[in-house]
């Protein structure tokens, strides 16, 4: 599964940034730099940016750092770091191609940790994402924060049919258009109606050892970003 995963990131890095700007309705940059303003609250010397993909998320904690942070940004696409590496904005970021469920830093590296839109593709089952935000856990300091920005499941239900309903009848449709991949977008379309709600990912984060979890509902509850504590 994880390779297939891989296979699927390697075919859509050139127009990732633009289907997710189309079909958020530029929502996700305007998520993005709220999760990056968040992090930047906590302070700290060394952030670590997890799947940073394109290095949205890591140019938008650069910048709400105002350069006085140094950025990490981890991923297991090539071409998507690629990509991110082109981009004049990322000249600082260091950036580091692994697997996020080993990651290459010791314990107790950064005093921050993000992830955006990527949990839902480490989501494999259960107990290999509570692993893996183990090891999250495990690369932040004592008293680190980390940070995950994700869809969810909108709390009425008549909203979530319609925001399912939306995922399948115009995410998918328009990212095949705009990519060329089927494969890649009927993948990615189907991750948001199985994925945890709100309530349901913060047990997870706690499980996994996070202390004083919370969470902030973006707009209808269709994505959240959960805040949870290396004690």
């Amino acid at each position: 599964m994880q390779n297939g995963v891989r296979e699927i990131f390697s075919e859509v890095p050139k127009t990732y940034d633009a289907v997710n700007a189309i079909s958020t309705f530029g929502l996700d940059i305007a998520w993005r730099k709220k999760l990056a303003k968040l992090a930047a609250g906590f302070g700290g010397e060394r952030f670590l940016d997890l799947c940073t993909g394109t290095a949205k998320t890591a140019i938008y904690l650069k910048q709400a750092t105002k350069n006085k942070t140094e950025i990490c940004a981890a991923d297991f696409s090539l071409p998507m770091l690629k990509i991110a590496l082109t981009k004049p904005q990322a000249k600082s970021i260091e950036f580091i191609a692994c697997d996020v469920k080993k990651l290459p830093f010791p314990d107790n590296s950064f005093d921050v940790a993000t992830i955006s839109f990527a949990t839902r593709n480490i989501n494999i089952n259960r107990e290999i994402l509570i692993s893996t935000f183990k090891e999250f856990r495990r690369v932040l300091k004592p008293g680190g924060c980390f940070l995950n920005l994700e869809t969810s499941q909108p709390s009425f239900w008549i909203i979530k049919k319609l925001f399912h309903l939306y995922v399948k009848l115009f995410v998918r449709p328009i990212g095949t258009l705009i990519s060329g991949s089927k494969k890649a977008y009927t993948y990615l379309s189907k991750t948001i109606p199985r994925f945890y709600s709100a309530q349901e990912l913060k047990t997870l984060l706690e499980q996994a050892g996070f202390k004083e979890v919370n969470f902030q509902k973006l707009p209808l509850g269709i994505a959240a970003i959960h805040i949870g504590k290396k004690t």
